[in-house]
């Protein structure tokens, strides 16, 4: 399987000439009877030792984390060891450098990513946890703060070295833990604010998404891997943090009035999504409105089968919009002012 990432490489590599890279593109998007910029594209799977490769890198950062968590000196053993955490990164840096570097397998690649960034965070936390065993509210999101900015500079040092796509989004995800610890800190007992700061970190990195959409508007770069895993960061946190707001993550039945409103976000996301040709913002939020489909069914009386309805409709919809997303596009695109529109994806194959 290559992606257009892996064709523009060939095309930069002299392997493929312009006009050929641009022809195989034609044929599979004529092929799939769809428009190729509509097929959101990134590459997890270069075949099966991918897979392979990934289960024996976990297997082996778990087993280099156990041993890790054996190497205490002098923490209590209710704390974690910063040295499984330590032996995770380093690992995970090591193998990066044959199967990200050399051989440039996708999903070992994410995996060994995250191990190098989690790793690097877990042991910073872990050194802040033993330095201040009894931390209360504060420090310990200080603490956290301090772990979050280890892993944004992992993350940084990483993407200098592999750039692999999703590191943006992990360094971004890192810098809002960042923001976050250090506000939560500072006003330990508002229980909106987190919600609050996550609302508006998710934003931002949805407005980084989208700055780098806007570098690669017909798709053929790894600039587009980048957006995709940075919307991918940003959408539920987005999600998460406006329903919780709203109050339908307070437990209990939700009213008529709320899960209409609900819905009519999942609309209004919906209508982002196919403007910025991104799913992610459909995919994170629809937990959120079939729970409130559910709840709508139940409260007009078909009980027994309010899950059902909720499925049916939900599914039914989603492949609908499947099917007609370019012409949904189309519509909603050609609606939008120039401005915007000058700045979104092309809708057509062949960029202007």
């Amino acid at each position: 399987m290559y992606s257009d990432s892996d064709l523009q490489d060939a095309v930069t590599a002299g392997a493929l000439s312009p006009q050929a890279a641009q022809a195989l593109r034609d044929h599979v998007a004529r092929s799939r009877a769809t428009v190729a910029v509509d097929e959101e594209q990134f590459r997890l799977l270069t075949g099966f030792n991918d897979i392979f490769v990934a289960i024996a890198s976990v297997i082996l950062l778990v087993a280099l984390g156990w041993l890790g968590n054996s190497l205490r000196f002098g923490a209590p053993d209710y704390q974690p060891a910063f040295m499984s955490g330590l032996l995770v990164a380093a690992a995970s840096w090591g193998l990066a450098e044959y199967f990200t570097r050399r051989r440039r397998m996708a999903l070992p690649s994410i995996l060994l990513l995250c191990g190098f960034v989690g790793g690097n965070a877990f042991a910073a936390g872990a050194i802040g946890a033993q330095i201040w065993p009894h931390a209360g509210d504060r420090t310990a999101a200080l603490i956290l703060s301090a772990a979050a900015a280890v892993g944004a500079a992992g993350a940084a040092l990483h993407w200098r070295r592999f750039m692999v796509p999703i590191t943006v989004a992990a360094g971004a995800a890192a810098g809002a833990g960042v923001v976050a610890g250090l506000v939560i800190a500072a006003f330990p007992d508002n229980r909106t604010l987190p919600f609050l700061m996550l609302l508006a970190s998710g934003l931002a990195i949805f407005l980084l998404a989208m700055r780098w959409d806007m570098t690669d508007r017909a798709r053929l770069t790894r600039r587009s891997d980048v957006a995709f895993w940075l919307h991918l960061a940003a959408a539920p946190m987005i999600a998460h943090s406006l329903f919780h707001l709203l109050g339908v993550l307070d437990g209990g039945e939700i009213g008529a009035g709320r899960a209409l409103l609900v819905v009519a976000l999942y609309i209004a996301f919906g209508l982002v999504a196919i403007a910025i040709d991104r799913r992610a913002l459909l995919v994170s939020s629809l937990a959120y409105v079939l729970f409130a489909l559910y709840a709508l069914f139940k409260q007009a009386g078909a009980v027994e089968l309010s899950w059902a309805l909720t499925s049916l409709v939900i599914g039914s919809a989603l492949l609908l919009l499947s099917a007609l997303w370019h012409q949904a596009r189309s519509i909603i695109v050609n609606g939008l002012p120039p401005a915007l529109t000058d700045r979104l994806p092309y809708l057509d194959r062949a960029p202007a």
